[in-house]
């Protein structure tokens, strides 16, 4: 299972008599979904989290016990089981009283598994663009009428949230490949965007990687879709495409000539983009999407490709994902103030960052791109990959690393980063802001009237426009 560690091995049933549930973290995108469903499936949850928030205000609304820190007392031994995701430690002390208890303490693995096997679920996974597709997928089908029940990582604009659960067959998922949870569930069909080496921390080479995508593909009993105008996507879907037990059931699309579902003529309108699609499932419509980037273009046809492979109408998915209006931290309008519009985005690898700046850049607006790095392991492993990934930027401001809970290593800060632009681009403006206090003092003077000021990254930095406007308001 491509280096997963297990923990304790629980096999839930959900459609059973009710459970108790208790989520450590629960204020996390990800375990915060799953307590939505498991209420939603009848079961009593209760969780902790290590800070307040509107995530924690929305749950407890609902009617969870959220405890705001970690301790012993939040875990009794009438639980039946307390579940993690990755960053947990063995040490958290809600852990470490519920195995002193002998309540089983299993890892949001298994949490997926127990609530996929409810439903036909539908997977999305890939290094980028998961979030999207599986937005855009829950749109076609909840347009088609087949009332899907979701769990994606960001609330979805035309969605409500993100994370619904209802009486219909099937389930829409995003899928994460960075600790393997993406093999957890029983699919029913799957989308595989990309694949970049990320993630080897837990995956250890690319090559596992690659094999744990392969396995995600086989082992979906349905249609599996794969994009072709990624590379190592594009030789998976080549090896795949050779296998008995793919006949019938691999669907690639994309630009590329040779792609089942291949996107034609794909144009930016003041609306966003339409395109027309030749082959498979969408042959001969036309498609839209109310923002712009040809990663969207890409996203919405696989999302499309597969709610029609599983019987939506062709139509009425078209419209669903016409609908889409973005997700939390996804292209990301959060206002303007003196004249200046802020956007932000979650993007931290270079090939998301390339492709938003592709989006931003279409217009006339002058780009002023503030980067914040994510994590030393992944700064030490790819910041030279980063040099020519901000072309388009007019002004492009970088900060020191995000941690996400990582300890500092030797000579490894966001200033590699800074470097690589200088030395591959050295034409470009580039500043060095390291801090909030730098980026709230210095970036309103460099700030004009007009400009379009997109924030990336995936850690903090998705709160410095409300302090922005705050601060250019006034």
């Amino acid at each position: 299972m491509s280096g997963f560690v297990p923990y304790d091995r629980v096999a839930l049933d959900l459609l059973g008599d009710p459970l108790r549930i208790h989520l450590v973290g629960i204020g996390g995108a990800g375990m915060s979904a799953i307590a939505d469903v498991l209420l939603g499936l009848g079961h009593t949850v209760s969780g902790s989290d290590g800070a307040s928030g509107p995530v924690v205000d929305r749950l407890r609304a609902s009617g969870i016990d959220v405890n705001v820190g970690h301790s012993a007392a939040s875990v009794d031994g009438a639980m039946t089981v307390v579940g993690v995701s990755t960053a947990i430690p063995d040490d958290n002390p809600e852990v470490v009283a519920a195995r002193s208890l002998g309540v089983p303490v299993c890892h949001r693995f298994d949490l997926l598994r127990a609530i996929g096997a409810t439903r036909s679920t539908l997977a999305v996974s890939g290094t980028h663009g998961k979030t999207t597709t599986s937005a855009l997928c829950a749109l076609a089908l909840d347009e088609a009428g087949m009332e899907p029940s979701f769990i994606i990582g960001a609330d979805v604009a035309g969605l409500g949230s993100g994370a619904r659960w209802t009486d219909g067959q099937w389930l829409v998922l995003e899928a994460d490949e960075s600790d393997s949870t993406f093999l957890a569930p029983p699919r029913s069909g799957c989308i595989i965007t990309n694949i970049e080496a990320d993630h080897l921390d837990h995956h250890g080479t690319l090559s596992n990687l690659i094999e744990a995508f392969s396995e995600f593909a086989t082992g979906t009993d349905g249609p599996a879709v794969i994009c072709l105008d990624d590379p190592i996507a594009a030789e998976l879907a080549n090896e795949l495409a050779a296998r008995p037990d793919m006949s019938g059931r691999l669907l690639t699309y994309g630009t590329a000539s040779d792609a089942m579902v291949r996107i034609v003529d794909a144009t930016r309108r003041p609306g966003g983009m339409e395109w027309g699609v030749v082959g498979g499932p969408l042959d001969g419509l036309q498609l839209s999407v109310g923002l712009p980037g040809m990663h969207l273009v890409r996203n919405a046809t696989a999302a499309c490709a597969l709610a029609v492979a599983v019987g939506a109408d062709p139509i009425r998915a078209v419209a669903g994902v016409a609908r889409y209006r973005g997700a939390a931290r996804r292209y990301e309008f959060r206002g303007t103030a003196a004249g200046v519009t802020f956007i932000d985005d979650y993007a931290h690898l270079p090939t998301e960052v390339r492709a938003v700046l592709s989006a931003a850049t279409t217009g006339d607006a002058r780009v002023v791109c503030v980067f914040q790095p994510h994590r030393f392991s992944r700064t030490e492993a790819v910041w030279n990959e980063y040099g020519d990934a901000f072309d388009g930027a007019d002004l492009l401001v970088i900060t020191e690393i995000y941690a996400a809970g990582e300890s500092p290593r030797p000579g490894v800060t966001g200033r590699l980063i800074l470097d690589s632009v200088r030395a591959k681009r050295p034409a470009q403006r580039v500043v060095w802001l390291a801090t909030r206090y730098d980026l709230l003092e210095q970036l309103p003077t460099l700030l004009q009237p007009g400009d379009l000021c997109l924030t990336l990254g995936a850690g903090d930095l998705t709160t410095l426009p409300d302090q922005l406007i705050e601060r250019l308001t006034r």
